[in-house]
């Protein structure tokens, strides 16, 4: 029988922010296969996570198969929107969030990891925001637009660039990814479809060069849909939810469990000749070029057909 087996394997799972987003469905696909986990959370809400973890509140999505809870290694927080501690503004130094912690950027909890762990096996990039994502294109800022490339696409280059050399042999990236990154999808604004764009583009080129450098596989998941507290924040989630679930070849509810056991399958062995590759987990979403509920199609089955004309 073929099994997923990351026994031995640890696992840096960044974007980590509560029980319900796909960043945790992946990290308990991982732990369910056996990896140990090492996870980064937003700096502002590293507080906020610890004490929810503590008290349980995640305890019944934490239930593995087996009835254990899964753990993890090491709690850091970052903030992928910088590099290193000189980019970081003043005011943001100054934030009573960010005081709590004494290193967040990239670069730091890269060489935090080295410290602590060595090397790791697997990188998972769940990194996304977007200030103006409510805009359209149209009225969206320079300054915001610019903002969601560099925490939602340049983040995933920053997290190669510090921790592709601490990926062991075989090591293997993931990021997420959404539809609207070669698709219109009107709401999806502030610059977000764009940020898609360039993370898919990076994932082909990150796989050429960090395959050749490293040995490591970079890959990519679209995935449906879902209605995480952060996809929340862009305001028209459960229309599209209900839009998938009307139209997608397979009319069921995605789960985030399904993106996390795919993930699982691309950064294990079983995947060892996948890279630079974007694989939809939507219900096959991806694959229509129209809705099957439009008013239009309907008018259409109203119409004669040629044969009875």
């Amino acid at each position: 029988m073929l099994k997923i087996d990351l026994k031995g394997k640890k696992a840096f799972v960044a974007g980590i922010g509560d029980n319900n987003g796909y960043g945790f469905a992946i990290a308990k696909a991982l732990a369910e296969a056996g990896a140990e986990i090492i996870i980064g959370t937003w700096a502002p809400i590293l507080k906020i996570f610890q004490t929810s973890w503590k008290a349980g509140k995640f305890d019944v999505s934490r239930t593995l198969s087996d009835g254990s809870l899964m753990e993890y290694s090491a709690l850091y927080p970052i903030d992928a929107s910088f590099d290193t501690l000189d980019e970081v503004p003043q005011e943001i130094l100054e934030n009573k969030r960010y005081k709590q912690c004494s290193s967040f950027t990239v670069s730091d909890v890269a060489a935090a990891i080295e410290k602590d762990f060595g090397k790791v096996d697997i990188i998972v990039h769940s990194l996304a925001n977007g200030p103006e994502v409510k805009k359209p294109l149209l009225e969206t800022s320079r300054n915001g637009y610019l903002a969601a490339l560099s925490a939602s696409s340049y983040s995933f280059v920053s997290l190669m660039k510090y921790f592709g050399p601490l990926l062991s042999k075989g090591g293997s990236a993931i990021n997420l990814t959404y539809l609207a990154s070669e698709r219109a999808v009107p709401g999806y604004g502030g610059g977000m479809s764009s940020a898609k764009a360039a993370l898919e583009s990076d994932t082909k080129t990150l796989a050429f060069e960090a395959g050749r450098k490293w040995g490591a596989r970079v890959n990519s998941i679209s995935a449906g849909a879902l209605g995480s507290r952060a996809a929340k924040a862009i305001g028209f989630i459960d229309a599209m939810i209900e839009y998938s679930y009307q139209n997608a070849p397979l009319q069921k509810e995605l789960k985030a469990s399904e993106v996390g056991q795919t993930a699982a399958f691309l950064l294990s062995p079983l995947a060892s000749a996948i890279t630079g590759t974007t694989l939809y987990v939507d219900n096959g979403m991806h694959a229509m070029g129209v809705a099957v509920d439009s008013p239009t199609l309907q008018n259409e089955k109203e119409k004669p057909s040629l044969q009875n004309v």
